[in-house]
C-alpha cells in the first residue's frame, strides 16, 4: 500500500512548484469601435472647414487637428505614434511615399501613405512655416504651440472637440480611426492581411485577424450572391 500522506504531501509541492498558465485576453474589433463610410465622410467635412476657419483666425490647432485626422485615417497611426513623429518621420520626396513609425516596442516600420495623404503632408509643413515654426528634421511634427511634443491626452482631447463639431456620437476615441482604418484598408486590399499587419505594425497575425468580424456584412452579401 502506498503512503497516502506522502502522496498527498508529494501533489501538493507539485501544484505549487507549477505555475499557472496566464489566461489569454481575446479583444474584439466590432462594428462599434469603426467609423462607417457616411462618418468618415462627415468628418472629413468637418476638419476641412477647421483647417480652413485656422488659416483664416490664425489658430494653428485647429490645422493641426486637421493633420491628426487625416494621419489616423490614411496611416492607421496610434495616437502614441502620431505625438512622436518628427518632420524627418516623413519620407515624401520620391513616388513611393512612407512615414517612418516608432511603435510598440520601440519597433520602426515604415507606413506606405497614398498620394493623397503626401500632398497633405506637405500642406501640413507649409502652413505650419507660415506660423513660425520650426521644419528641422528633429522638430515634432503635431507640436504644441511651444514647438515641443504634444501629449497623447492633448491630441485625444482635440479629437473629442473635432467629434462634437461633426455631430458625430462621442463614445470614439482617437483609437477608432486606427481601426476604422484597418477595416478600409483590408476591404481595399482584397483582404490581404500579410499587407494590412506590415501597415498596422502588429507583432503576429493573429492581431490584424480580429478586424474580419467587422467585414462581416461582406461575408453575408457573399453568401446571399452564392450560385446566383
Amino acid at each position: 500500500m502506498p503512503n497516502l500522506a506522502n502522496f498527498a504531501k508529494l501533489m501538493k509541492s507539485v501544484l505549487v512548484a507549477t505555475p499557472k498558465k496566464k489566461s489569454k485576453i481575446t479583444w474584439l474589433v466590432d462594428q462599434s469601435k469603426c467609423l462607417s463610410m457616411p462618418e468618415v465622410e462627415t468628418l472629413s467635412k468637418a476638419v476641412q472647414d477647421l483647417k480652413s476657419e485656422g488659416l483664416k483666425d490664425r489658430r494653428f490647432g485647429l490645422i493641426r487637428t486637421w493633420m491628426l485626422i487625416e494621419l489616423g485615417l490614411q496611416a492607421g497611426l496610434r495616437v502614441g505614434e502620431m505625438a512622436s513623429l518628427k518632420h524627418g518621420s516623413l519620407l515624401i520626396d520620391g513616388t513611393r511615399s512612407s512615414i517612418v513609425v516608432l511603435g510598440k516596442g520601440n519597433k520602426r516600420r515604415a507606413v506606405w501613405i497614398s498620394s493623397e495623404l503626401k500632398e497633405v503632408c506637405l500642406a501640413y509643413l507649409a502652413y505650419k512655416a507660415k506660423f513660425g515654426f520650426q521644419n528641422g528634421s528633429d522638430s515634432f511634427l503635431l507640436n504644441n504651440r511651444n514647438g515641443q511634443q504634444i501629449s497623447k491626452r492633448e491630441l485625444q482631447k482635440a479629437f473629442k472637440a473635432i467629434l462634437d463639431r461633426a455631430g458625430l456620437s462621442s463614445h470614439y476615441y482617437v483609437h477608432c480611426l486606427r481601426h476604422t482604418y484597418a477595416t478600409f484598408l483590408l476591404k481595399a486590399s482584397n483582404y490581404n492581411y500579410r499587407f494590412v499587419q506590415q501597415q498596422l505594425g502588429h507583432s503576429s497575425i493573429r492581431t490584424t485577424q480580429v478586424y474580419a468580424s467587422v467585414l462581416e456584412s461582406d461575408g453575408r452579401e457573399a453568401i446571399e450572391k452564392l450560385y446566383k
